[in-house]
């Protein structure tokens, strides 16, 4: 007998996620407050819900992906009051990119209920996702992060276990800042290239040789033409939006100042981004990779 799953939030990354369940064999109650995102959710197989508490009363995991801690916390304790409504034996499963209070929070109110629940945010973006190659980076205990596998091994190609609860939001936090720094550096030297007669696609590939090679380069190149089926080849629609590296760089910085840590680096990567925010023409809704405009003649 198949395995259910209740998958909450089926936006850019979510949607993916959900149908690469349905494609690994599990019966998939989803819930999303689009229509259009249910409608393509059950498109790809899903059973569609329109109540989160519905989707989640008897099934064998929960996964969330949701757009902030608040929305997080309201779904599982404040207003949905999911925890109330689970199976004890379910395994609650949050793949949101969250502050850390926020997954521990809501952690401490599972425990109280005697269930278990891991926070897990992902790294990899819409396209991993679609293609079920996620980074997972999970916090909570031992054996509910083992046991949790058996969905995320299905979206994800890398799982990491942080520590404990709230560990993999900080894991996330501190992946998401070093992205957007050395995306930026990755673009102001590309632009520095071109400003001085190289060819994008020629000085990359050296790049990618050298010790300039980073993720920014190699996968998710920021420069118009110079690699397919990224963002930049498509000016920069799609993916990974402006707003919500501003949002992930927030949280970071919060954390930062929670803990007494100096991220001079961060504060930098987000001013800038605020800035291209600015410059936007989507207002913030273009991919992050665009920040190269800042860096034209």
């Amino acid at each position: 007998m198949s395995q259910s799953v209740a998958f909450i939030g089926l936006g850019n990354m979510g949607g993916g996620m959900a149908a690469n369940l349905v494609n690994a064999g599990f019966n998939v109650h989803a819930f999303d407050l689009s229509a259009a995102a249910l409608e393509n959710a059950k498109k790809a197989g899903c059973e569609i819900y329109n109540d989160p508490c519905e989707a989640a009363k008897n099934v064998d995991f929960v996964v969330t992906m949701l757009p902030n801690g608040n929305i997080v916390e309201a779904v599982y304790i404040h207003d949905q009051k999911l925890l109330d409504v689970v199976h004890k034996n379910t395994l609650l499963i949050d793949c949101s990119t969250v502050a850390p209070e926020n997954s521990r929070r809501v952690a401490v109110e599972a425990e109280k209920r005697g269930l278990r629940f891991i926070d897990a945010p992902v790294s990899g973006g819409t396209a991993a996702a679609a293609a079920g190659t996620l980074a997972f980076m999970c916090g909570g205990a031992v054996d509910a992060c083992e046991d949790a596998k058996a969905v995320l091994n299905v979206m994800g190609a890398n799982i990491f276990r942080a520590g404990d609860h709230g560990a993999g939001s900080v894991a996330k936090l501190c992946n998401n800042m070093l992205l957007a720094v050395h995306m930026i550096g990755t673009s102001e030297a590309l632009q520095l290239g071109v400003s001085n007669g190289l060819d994008p696609k020629a000085l990359s590939e050296i790049m990618l040789k050298s010790s300039g090679c980073n993720w920014s380069l190699e996968k998710y190149n920021p420069y118009p033409g110079v690699m397919e089926n990224v963002p930049a080849s498509r000016d920069y629609e799609g993916g990974f939006m402006i707003n919500l590296m501003l949002k992930d760089l927030g949280l970071a910085l919060e954390s930062a100042r929670e803990s007494g840590q100096s991220v001079p680096m961060g504060s930098l990567a987000q001013s800038l981004y605020t800035l291209a925010k600015t410059r936007d023409k989507r207002n913030g809704l273009s991919d992050f990779s665009s920040i190269i405009d800042m860096f034209e003649k």
